[in-house]
């Protein structure tokens, strides 16, 4: 009888979502596959061996350092893979194989394994080693190939098996990106190449489209907050197109949105779950954050392209406006002492 009328008492929450990291982060490697083989369509296999390159040192690093530190082995939950995935498609398809090892490991380790690991990083790792490679190496992160060249899956790019710590043999005439031309020729791409995917730019940054499609499947499927890339998006496009009509030099909304790493870094980027805000108000502000940051590097900054600081910029606003943007809880009044109506909810 005494373990008929036994009670269990546990801490909240007591309804919890069965979809665990590994899950969720499956499904991201899933999403990032279509670009991945787009790059390869469109880059041959230089491109597949720089994303494969990024991919196998991050988890390689995870690894490692799990193992020296004797911390459970963290593998498993893709995240390294991701973050392998991710930066490889921020990269150029010249990009010599050896500097991606080096910039997959600063990834891993500085950006995230020396704060603790998954839930722990304050920053994307992904953008963190990209970062570092455009400061340690910026004549090969900003050498770009032309897309469909038609020797792409007969040969490699001449720097791709560059020897490690030697100067790459870039080809520096295979032509700019369409930001570069629009910044520093003031030469407009067609927005519709740049939807389609059939200019210059890193692995994964070229076809609008497919990041569209790839990013609405992870927010139908509720992998990542609708919120942040709507608001960037939006932002870009509202604060390119009132530029634009002041000076027509400017690129305008469409090719604002579609050039650059602007798709990738809206949807794949600025979601990650750990660095961006929890609360839907902090998430508007922090998307209209990013965006007002990259519109204006883009056109006021040294660089053509702003996705990548403005991201981290915007991470690192983040933990102030969870703590500054409080949602009240239910159930619970106002300074005045007046409760919330009747089935409000405490979020916006």
């Amino acid at each position: 009888m005494s373990n008929f009328f036994a009670t269990t008492l546990s801490t909240s929450p007591h309804v919890k979502d069965q979809r665990s990291v590994p899950y969720i982060m499956r499904h991201v490697v899933y999403a990032t596959l279509p670009l991945v083989g787009f790059a390869f369509w469109n880059f041959g296999w230089s491109a597949l061996l720089v994303v494969a390159t990024t991919s196998f040192f991050c988890v390689l690093s995870e690894g490692i350092f799990n193992l020296l530190t004797g911390r459970a082995s963290s593998v498993g939950d893709y995240s390294a893979l991701i973050t392998g995935i991710l930066l490889g498609l921020t990269l150029p398809p010249a990009f010599p194989l050896w500097m991606a090892a080096v910039g997959s490991i600063f990834a891993i380790i500085i950006g995230k394994a020396i704060f603790g690991g998954l839930g722990h990083n304050p920053f994307n790792p992904a953008l963190v080693g990209r970062a570092f490679l455009q400061a340690a190496f910026p004549a090969a992160i900003t050498t770009w190939s032309i897309p469909q060249a038609p020797q792409r899956f007969a040969s490699l790019l001449p720097s791709t098996l560059a020897f490690p710590f030697s100067t790459p043999n870039l080809d520096g005439s295979a032509g700019a990106t369409p930001l570069a031309l629009q910044k520093f020729s003031q030469t407009a791409s067609p927005w519709q190449d740049l939807f389609v995917g059939t200019s210059a730019g890193s692995l994964g940054e070229t076809s609008a489209l497919l990041i569209l499609l790839c990013g609405l499947y992870l927010a139908l499927r509720k992998f990542l907050d609708w919120r942040i890339p709507l608001g960037i998006l939006a932002t870009v496009a509202i604060f390119s197109g009132i530029l634009h009509l002041v000076n027509p030099n400017f690129a305008s909304p469409l090719a604002a949105i579609f050039s650059g790493g602007l798709m990738l870094g809206a949807f794949f980027m600025a979601t990650d779950m750990v660095s961006s805000p929890v609360l839907p108000r902090a998430t508007w502000i922090y998307a209209v954050f990013i965006g007002i940051l990259v519109v204006v590097i883009r056109i006021w900054g040294g660089l053509p392209e702003g996705v990548m600081y403005a991201i981290l910029l915007g991470n690192a606003i983040s933990p102030q406006l969870n703590r500054l943007i409080k949602s009240t809880p239910y159930g619970h009044g106002n300074k005045a002492g007046h409760g919330n109506k009747a089935g409000q909810g405490s979020k916006a």
